[in-house]
């Protein structure tokens, strides 16, 4: 019998798909923006903080919402204010208004996440994580056109505005095709039979291995959100690119970002552990960022950049299923320390980062970059050696 979620679940899919182009539209157009509210380009990476304040508020309610009145109001009421915030970004002057704006994409950014990712597993209970690794895969492709769309506007001199409003058109769009999907009840929730209770050797200690998971929430959060924000204006400022080469850099890291989500489809618990990938994908990034501050050949460039969006993909992802295999009987709650830390880091990020780069340069990102893959890589460790005496 064929699946009647199918349908619905291509509205979700397109929502992640649009989500990835809307996680580097800021980075694309720094500069536009900058000249429109007549700020600096670092003010206007705060605005990527300020989507991070947004996730961070609506974390507190989203789940009891989801919960009560159910996925699909959830899900819908996320399109309509990522419409918001993509038709009021490129036509309002006013920065403080801009940031009021940014903050509602980030509560719709928690609502879809919040509705999305019950309904998947709701809709799907047998491919539950092949149904999440879609989401993820969606987010990159998404990511990985937006500068080539830019790239054609720019050649016809069409105004860059025209990219949000795009977006903002197919979340009206997809919203109203939702509206007439059908969802599963997310009150019938069905319990596994024959399922084995965790055994372990020893406690888990919330204060020890459950706090090194938490930052290593933020790190591996911040490995992802400089990039996302600053890889245009380093490929401009400091590999000396166009600007269309620049931002067509986002492109690359984001191929490095698919690879990565598909890889781990493959690979993950079948040759490789949650935690050992923790320890890799950092160590991995450390090294393309050190090529890439030492060498400043256009190939090698876009080669580190492929491996940058590779290893700091899915590490975020990775620590929420390492949380909640260490607390199994709160994952719910586990997982939402893990969830607000990544948040912080959304908004600490890019406050500490636009510093560093208005007083030092912006070659500091990179520098930065490669302390935080460093204190994410002796997190892992520390976890690791943990679970080495937890499990059985």
């Amino acid at each position: 019998m064929k699946n009647p979620y199918i349908k619905s679940s291509f509205g979700m899919y397109m929502n992640y798909f649009m989500l990835g182009m809307i996680n580097i539209i800021i980075a694309s157009n720094m500069d536009n923006l900058s000249e429109r509210y007549a700020v600096t380009v670092g003010q206007i990476s705060l605005l990527v903080s300020a989507i991070g304040i947004g996730k961070l508020i609506a974390l507190f309610f989203v789940g009891r919402l989801s919960d009560k009145l159910g996925r699909k109001p959830v899900i819908i009421t996320a399109n309509f204010l990522y419409l918001v915030f993509l038709i009021g970004v490129p036509t309002t002057t006013n920065y403080v208004v801009a940031f009021i704006f940014a903050i509602s994409a980030g509560i719709a950014n928690s609502l879809l996440d919040s509705g999305t990712y019950p309904a998947l597993t709701e809709s799907f209970p047998k491919k539950a994580s092949s149904a999440s690794v879609l989401v993820k895969a969606s987010v990159s492709i998404g990511a990985t056109l937006l500068p080539f769309i830019m790239a054609i506007l720019v050649a016809n001199h069409i105004f860059w505005g025209w990219t949000f409003f795009g977006l903002g058109v197919l979340y009206l769009l997809t919203g109203i095709y939702l509206i007439f999907m059908p969802f599963p009840n997310h009150k019938n929730v069905t319990k596994a039979d024959g399922v084995a209770e965790t055994v372990f050797k020893a406690q888990p200690k919330f204060a020890g291995e459950g706090i090194a998971v938490i930052l290593l929430g933020f790190t591996s959060t911040a490995l992802f959100v400089v990039w996302q924000t600053w890889l245009p204006q380093l490929g401009k400022q400091f590999i000396g690119l166009d600007s269309s080469q620049a931002v067509q850099l986002l492109s690359y890291f984001s191929i490095g970002a698919l690879v990565s989500v598909l890889l781990l489809a493959v690979v993950l618990d079948k040759f490789i552990s949650p935690i050992m990938v923790a320890i890799v994908y950092p160590i991995g990034a450390f090294i393309s960022m050190l090529v890439l501050f030492m060498v400043n050949s256009y190939g090698i460039v876009l080669v580190c950049t492929f491996l940058m969006g590779l290893f700091t993909s899915g590490i975020l992802q990775l620590a929420l299923s390492i949380m909640m295999k260490l607390f199994p009987k709160n994952k719910a709650t586990a997982s939402s320390y893990v969830n607000i830390a990544s948040s912080a880091s959304f908004i600490l990020v890019p406050i500490i980062t636009s510093s560093l780069v208005g007083s030092a340069g912006i070659s500091m990102t990179l520098v930065f970059d490669m302390v935080i893959a460093v204190i994410s890589v002796l997190l892992a460790v520390y976890v690791l050696s943990r679970f080495k005496k937890i499990f059985a």
